[in-house]
């Protein structure tokens, strides 16, 4: 992994429409889960009962959808720094899919691609698609599209 520091808005521009690299792995266990459970109140057997879970349709407990989606600015930190601005402030998404499942003890890892950039009245939006791996699995487990507010 080599992380990208982008310190100007000229450098950020360049890289519009450009994939800016990929996030270690990420064993995504047990401990992991229930800890995000436990944070959420989501205690829903899939993610928290391996018992249940193993005679269920994954053949374990899986992980939160919403979990696979808040490791995004801990694997997005790997990628890259956007080091320039007042303030870098998470904006919210636009769109966020789930195509498969992350199984216990699956090891994840995130790549990045910016797509957009939009000249705001307090700095620019920049719009993040973020394409979350399962290691030997051909569907990923996350696709969004995070937009995230750089104040001047």
């Amino acid at each position: 992994m080599s992380r990208q520091v982008i310190s100007t808005l000229e450098h950020l521009r360049a890289l519009i429409g450009q994939e800016v690299g990929s996030s270690d792995w990420l064993v995504v266990d047990q401990a992991r889960i229930d800890a995000f459970a436990e944070a959420t109140n989501d205690r829903q057997w899939i993610h928290v009962d391996p018992v249940r879970a193993a005679a269920g349709s994954f053949g374990s407990t899986i992980a939160h959808g919403f979990l696979t989606v808040s490791l995004l600015p801990y694997l997005g930190a790997q990628i890259y720094g956007l080091e320039f601005g007042s303030a870098r402030l998470n904006y919210g998404m636009d769109t966020v899919r789930f195509p498969s499942p992350v199984v216990v003890d699956s090891r994840v890892r995130a790549s990045a691609t910016f797509t957009g950039l939009r000249t705001l009245p307090k700095g620019v939006q920049l719009t993040t698609k973020f394409v979350v791996e399962i290691e030997q699995h051909e569907r990923p487990a996350c696709v969004a599209s995070l937009i995230t507010l750089i104040v001047a």
